[in-house]
């Protein structure tokens, strides 16, 4: 099951390696990702994930990734990619 990662707020080091460390640990990989900072230091990140091998349910997934953001003072929410599509369809 693929999902949609997404990370917002002031930019500091080791977002990333935060972010990714705790997908990780959840046996989630990391399929495509794209950051950026928008001036003069809002960091941005969109990050396409396999979480069909996690070693827990998806929403206790997106509630772990809602706590990190929260420890790291970002918006971090994570989607079911069908959900995520649909939000965003035009």
């Amino acid at each position: 099951m693929r999902a949609v990662v997404t990370v917002a707020g002031k930019d500091q080091v080791g977002i990333i390696a935060a972010v990714t460390n705790a997908l990780a640990q959840e046996n989630v990989n990391v399929l495509d990702i794209t950051q950026t900072i928008l001036p003069p230091d809002f960091f941005t990140m969109v990050m396409l994930v396999d979480a069909g091998q996690a070693k827990v349910p998806f929403a206790e997934l997106a509630d772990k990734m809602s706590a990190l953001g929260q420890e790291l003072g970002l918006a971090i929410h994570a989607q079911r990619e069908d959900t995520f599509q649909a939000m965003h369809r035009i």
